[in-house]
């Protein structure tokens, strides 16, 4: 099938109607029962918002805005933008109306489309500080009955207004259509401002849609795929998964009926073609070990027997690798009554392709997921480069690289050991901010990615850390935290960790306790607890979180390059690390500056004799409101074997 000529989402999509007419293009499932749209339908109802939209002043260059979860309107609403010259900017669902505010009045909104009252309450508390905004359409209108119309629109109205609108102008969405090209701005993405405020990523349509086939062509992608859309659509992943690969394919994408349903819905739904981070699959190993830990004796002793059994033949027989006959048989019978049924309960049953990224994942949790069979694989990836930077080809497939350059792409190391890559999904630029630009891209086109990394023997990308963050002891040894901190979390009682040691002596790190894991595990022992801090606080959490240290520890001693970060003291915090409270991105990335200067008083005591530090944090709570809370937080030592200092 050739798209020779179909250089924007709205040229593809009238396309797709066109081919792909009866075909499902996008389901929802609302109220417990899913509902499917053509992508003939879809393309009605893009057109109908679109004219909508123009009806109201839409017009080329302006910006939507689009918060909510993953829900076909909103997708519709990128489309119907993008057909009359507009600009998409998503925004994330979660972010409190400050965050919301910054995206709003940095990107020059006029007009934004909202899931519910909680969003539109949002926009309407900033609304004054945000010049540029004129109209604001919802999708659900419960709560909103009394709310002033003024400026504020049912999407049900605005399609509506569309059709008149479209009676009087019969040939005016495709002529706007017509307009576009694939070098016109497409969307634009905001980062999540780990070290800083958010940037606004711009793409084009050809940033997006090159590198979108391909991503297509590389692993075979076709109609046929099916996909669950439930990670944010202001991320850059879901928009290249759950939006550019299906108008480029044609396959069909599934949206949850919340986030509370993401994974009794992936269980029904059964895609073919999924992407999680990596905290995603740890939550769902955490969660079987949940349930094996209370499982009769004899599930538990199948269970690791034959697990045992996958980890020793399953990523050779995924791989299409020679197998003895035995262990074929003995796989088949654990596929049975083991890999089966808990690929089904994960609803992972039917995946051909699955990719991770955005962080390094535990090379155990990775070896976990293909031991069943599960074809999992790493991808690197930024916003600036459209997601696709390298890509693991099918039967090299390893834990601890990023694969090979994907298709089109080029990649340097530079002399400070960052990587640097140029590609057709290289960005257009960050919106209103020509310095930092020039900073990331060459005028050549090469982006500084800001991560430190080498290629192996195999000619596959490991990255060690971000460039900035790999530091030294004060030895002269090298100190990776990313590296240390995602060996932590690969337990299932960690959720989080921050490492230090830069310019230090030794390594410590604090520690997030999973309160679901913890708390399971607590109660079958009858610990009491009323609370996380309570929690977090008992000896024998320690204890269980010591053990994990230790063989942290006794894997670090094993590299030479990292042997000197083992980890000497650490202490559990009193809090779980939020992004209410500015301590984690909206993505869950660390903002390691913010918590050195917020914790400071801790990470002191950790390079002391002190065995605890008393601390007061002020929280935020899920309805604004703020507070603090307080403790006196253990620290425990670690003993480590003597260590040489680096030559």
């Amino acid at each position: 099938m050739s798209d020779e000529g179909l250089d924007t989402f709205p040229k593809l999509l009238l396309d797709r109607a066109k081919r792909f007419g009866s075909r499902p293009a996008i389901r929802e499932k609302d109220f417990g029962i899913w509902q499917a749209w053509t992508w003939r339908q879809v393309e009605a109802e893009v057109r109908t918002l679109a004219c909508g939209l123009a009806a109201r002043g839409f017009s080329h260059g302006d910006k939507l805005a689009i918060i909510g979860d993953n829900r076909p309107r909103l997708y519709w609403g990128m489309a119907a933008a993008q057909a009359l010259g507009g600009v998409p900017v998503p925004a994330y669902q979660d972010s409190v109306a400050e965050e919301t505010q910054y995206v709003l009045e940095h990107a020059e909104v006029k007009f934004v489309l909202a899931e519910d009252q909680e969003q539109v309450d949002k926009v309407l508390e900033v609304q004054d500080r945000c010049p540029a905004l004129k109209e604001i359409i919802f999708d659900d209108s419960r709560g909103l009955r009394d709310y002033d119309r003024t400026h504020l629109h049912d999407y049900n109205d605005i399609q509506q207004q569309g059709r008149e609108f479209e009676q009087k102008n019969p040939d005016f969405f495709e002529q706007q259509i017509d307009r576009g090209q694939g070098s016109d701005v497409a969307i634009i993405l905001y980062t999540s401002g780990t070290t800083g405020r958010p940037k606004g990523v711009v793409l084009t349509y050809d940033n997006v849609l090159i590198t979108a086939r391909n991503g297509a062509e590389f692993d075979n992608l076709s109609a046929e795929e099916e996909v669950l859309a439930y990670l944010p659509m202001a991320w850059v992943g879901d928009h290249i998964f759950s939006y550019a690969q299906s108008y480029v394919t044609g396959f069909c994408v599934s949206c949850p009926e919340s986030g509370a349903t993401v994974m009794h819905d992936l269980r029904e739904i059964g895609p073919t073609y999924f992407f999680a981070p990596p905290r995603i699959f740890e939550n769902l190993l955490t969660s079987v070990m949940i349930r094996m830990e209370d499982a009769a004796f004899l599930k538990q002793k199948l269970f690791h027997y034959f697990m045992g059994v996958a980890r020793r033949v399953g990523p050779d027989i995924l791989a299409g690798k020679d197998v003895s006959f035995m262990d074929r048989l003995l796989y088949r019978i654990g596929h049975l009554i083991i890999y089966g049924p808990l690929k089904s309960n994960l609803g992972m049953s039917r995946i051909r392709l699955a990719y991770t990224a955005g962080e390094a994942i535990g090379p155990d949790i990775f070896d976990f997921y293909r031991s069943l069979g599960i074809n999992v694989k790493q991808l690197y990836g930024q916003t600036e480069g459209a997601v696709f930077v390298t890509l693991q080809p099918d039967g090299e497939v390893f834990p601890d690289t990023v694969g090979k350059p994907a298709p089109q792409v080029e990649i340097n190391i530079g002399d400070n050991g960052e990587v640097i890559y140029r590609s057709p999904g290289v960005f257009h630029s960050y919106y209103k901010n020509l310095e930092a630009t020039h900073e990331t891209k060459t005028d050549d086109g090469w982006v500084h990615t800001g991560d430190a990394g080498f290629f192996d023997e195999n000619g596959h990308l490991k990255i060690i850390d971000r460039a900035k963050d790999v530091g030294k002891l004060n030895d002269g040894s090298m100190f990776a935290p990313k590296y240390i901190e995602n060996k932590l979390k690969f337990f299932p009682h960690v959720k989080e960790a921050v490492a230090f040691g830069h310019q230090r002596d030794y390594c410590t790190a604090f520690i997030n306790i999973d309160l679901e894991a913890v708390g399971n595990w607590a109660e079958r022992r009858n610990l009491a607890y009323s609370s996380y801090q309570e929690l977090a606080s008992r000896p024998e959490v320690y204890e269980l979180v010591e053990d994990s240290v230790q063989q942290v520890n006794e894997d670090l001693a094993r590299d030479p390059n990292l042997a000197a970060s083992q980890i000497r003291r650490f202490l559990i915090l009193h809090k779980e690390l939020d992004a209410d409270d500015g301590e984690l991105t909206r993505t869950r990335k660390v903002r390691r500056n913010l918590i050195e200067e917020k914790y400071g008083t801790l990470i002191d005591a950790l390079y002391s004799d002190a065995q605890s530090c008393y601390i007061e944090t002020q929280v935020t709570f899920e309805d604004g409101r703020t507070g603090k809370i307080s403790g006196d937080l253990q620290i425990r030592d670690l003993a480590v074997p003597p260590l040489k200092k680096a030559s």
